[in-house]
């Protein structure tokens, strides 16, 4: 088929039907050569007008090949119709039409997906990160507003708060909120409710909550002690005042290593009702020089430090907590991916329903593509002191080039039409173990 729509250079395109090509036309039906002639004439002139208009070489290509795409599927359509058959069609979901019962279904879809994996893997700890990101439109779609966005001053947005599997690398569920709101509006029920769904179908196993100090209250810090979960919290020194006081008045620091030093206090904070472990760490760090660049090639660095304070329940070693809390920087990386290749910092629609059914699409993508992954593999890491994933995961672009996205043609060896790819042996190795264990699951 691809034969039949002709050979288009990508330089210097001359439109004609060459001798060979009529050799190889001899014994092609009439519709496919009518299909091969318009998609010749279109794509000519289509390349002409984007060169003579100065436009890049290499996209004026890409530009073709899309079209030329489209008659190849063209071609392969009326060649099912012909033959009896139609080609089957994806079925199409307005988003804007979806209501709030969709919604609920499709989370509750993407729960049971990431439960069952971790039934599959019998984690004798799992680890769950809380945190939020911002998604911002240039649009008024319902339920945005105008919240606090360093990049776009001004943008409306929603403001999600996602609660993600370290382990896993997945996202566990989501609550959609308003850009204007601060990263704790709605967290209790939210946190409280992730929780009791891992309790409830996983009983006996020992859950650990990471959070950044916007989740830092008393209520919280209640609340996970009333669960009978391990966390670690950044505590922010202004809401804490005697924090600072407690740093400043400390003579004698413990070294984790050259350059970051700790200690640790059992502290009650006013109007609390208990005592609770709060671990000191101070990190020593170059301070910026503000004076001109040619001066400061010939001033001495000057060192200072940064100080942050975790409030944990954690029984470790302090060393292992600070590690353990530090690991929840990989949810950053989470989120690059969902939004980078999953589409998730795309609003598509005006309606609230509509862009939550979207925003669930994206991360079932991202969840499907992560257990594709655990399924056709027989060996997983092993935990570590950060939570790091059961296994080095590729992201979605990388199968997508990997496997999907690659040159092909349709054959028919002995009179069976065949995809045909090129000579990879470690493509095709991994294509063979996908397809393998993905029938075995099945």
């Amino acid at each position: 088929m691809r034969r039949n729509t002709g050979i288009i250079a990508y330089q210097n395109i001359i439109e004609r039907v060459s001798q060979a090509l009529k050799r190889r036309r001899d014994s092609q039906p009439a519709w496919a050569i009518a299909i091969a002639d318009r998609a010749m004439h279109r794509l000519h002139k289509r390349y002409q007008r984007l060169m003579l208009r100065g436009k890049i070489p290499a996209k004026v290509v890409v530009a073709v090949a899309r079209e030329l795409a489209g008659f190849l599927w063209a071609m392969l359509h009326e060649w099912q119709q012909r033959r009896g058959g139609d080609i089957p069609q994806a079925q199409e979901v307005s988003l804007a039409t979806t209501d709030e019962l969709s919604v609920f279904r499709l989370r509750e879809t993407v729960r049971d997906l990431v439960i069952r994996r971790l039934k599959i893997l019998g984690l004798r700890r799992i680890t769950l990160d809380f945190d939020g990101s911002v998604i911002g439109t240039g649009r008024k779609a319902e339920g945005t507003a105008v919240g606090f966005n360093k990049k776009k001053k001004g943008q409306r947005s929603y403001y999600p708060l996602f609660c993600t599997i370290a382990q896993l690398g997945q996202a566990l569920d989501f609550l959609h909120r308003p850009g204007n709101v601060h990263d704790s509006k709605g967290s209790l029920d939210f946190v409280r409710d992730c929780i009791q769904l891992i309790q409830q179908e996983m009983p006996g196993v020992i859950i650990e909550v990471r959070m950044d100090g916007a989740f830092f209250s008393d209520n919280m810090v209640r609340l996970l002690e009333f669960l009978r979960v391990e966390f670690t919290i950044s505590v922010p020194f202004q809401r804490l005042a005697q924090l600072k006081g407690m740093a400043e008045k400390r003579k004698v620091w413990h070294r984790f290593n050259r350059e970051v030093s700790f200690f640790e206090e059992r502290w009650k904070p006013k109007k609390w009702k208990g005592r609770f472990r709060f671990i000191f760490v101070r990190s020593e760090t170059r301070i910026q020089n503000k004076e001109p660049i040619q001066l400061d090639l010939f001033i001495p660095h000057e060192y200072g430090y940064d100080f942050k304070v975790v409030v944990t329940n954690k029984k470790i070693s302090a060393r292992k907590v600070v590690a353990f809390h530090n690991g929840r920087g990989a949810q950053e990386g989470v989120f690059a991916e969902l939004k980078s290749q999953g589409h998730l910092d795309y609003v598509p629609t005006r309606t609230l329903t509509g862009n939550q059914t979207y925003m669930l699409a994206a991360i079932m993508a991202h969840n499907l593509n992560r257990e594709m992954q655990l399924v056709a593999t027989d060996k997983t890491l092993k935990t570590t002191e950060k939570r790091s994933p059961v296994l080095a995961f590729e992201c979605l672009d990388t199968i997508r080039r990997k496997i999907i996205q690659r040159a092909g043609s349709l054959t028919r060896p002995k009179g069976r039409l065949t995809l045909t790819l090129g000579m990879n042996r470690a493509v095709k190795n991994d294509l063979l173990r996908y397809l393998e264990k993905l029938d075995r699951a099945a």
